[in-house]
């Protein structure tokens, strides 16, 4: 099986070859890149396989997972593809580095976390957890996807007080959403715009190092 995404593979330096190891899969925002979210979580590739995919739609002198009809309102076949197609690369990087399945993290900024929200709602408990930075989950997601129980996933969702492309409101309703969901949800307000801080970043891998343990 070929992957239809380009990616960012990092193994850790003293891998174990009789050991499997907790991954963590970043998706980025729109426009960005496969290495864009690396620098987030490099303080984790002793102990993690760090996996960067890069969206496969060109934009500008970045890329995308799916084009929009305007802001917050995905073009509904290409996102319908994008989580078909994330869902397989998942399988597709698990068969081929030595990941424990049982430790699967998506990581997602913006468009990345809207996917990543997505996809732990479509596939469950076949992910340990996700990070979702300062996205939403569609209506049509909600309403339409068949969606498996995410009460065994642990979800971890960050908004920014002052984001001038999704408000603020967005965050707490996302966070309402899961709260129905899942006993394992942790969500946090910072105080930047449409972006993340040193702070999240820092709790945010302490809540990976303790969750995947």
């Amino acid at each position: 099986m070929n992957s239809v995404y380009e990616y960012d593979v990092h193994l850790p330096a003293k891998m174990d070859p009789e050991k499997r190891y907790p991954v963590v899969f970043t998706l980025h925002g729109k426009g960005s890149n496969e290495r864009n979210m690396f620098g987030f979580v490099a303080p984790l590739a002793d102990n993690f396989i760090i996996i960067g995919i890069r969206g496969n739609l060109p934009l500008g002198a970045g890329y995308q997972y799916y084009d929009l009809k305007s802001l917050g309102n995905p073009v509904r076949e290409m996102f319908d593809e994008a989580v078909k197609q994330l869902e397989a690369f998942i399988q597709y990087a698990t068969d081929r580095y030595p990941i424990d399945p049982d430790r699967r993290y998506l990581l997602g900024f913006s468009q990345g976390a809207i996917l990543s929200m997505t996809l732990a709602l479509t596939m469950g408990d076949r992910l340990k957890g996700i990070v979702a930075l300062n996205g939403y989950v569609p209506d049509f997601v909600k309403a339409e996807y068949p969606l498996r129980s995410v009460g065994d996933v642990s979800v971890f969702v960050s908004h920014g007080e002052y984001d001038s492309v999704f408000p603020v409101r967005i965050g707490h309703e996302t966070a309402a959403y899961f709260k129905e969901l899942t006993p394992r949800l942790t969500f946090r307000l910072y105080p930047t715009d449409h972006g993340v801080s040193e702070e999240n970043q820092f709790d945010v891998l302490q809540w990976l190092k303790e969750d995947a343990k």
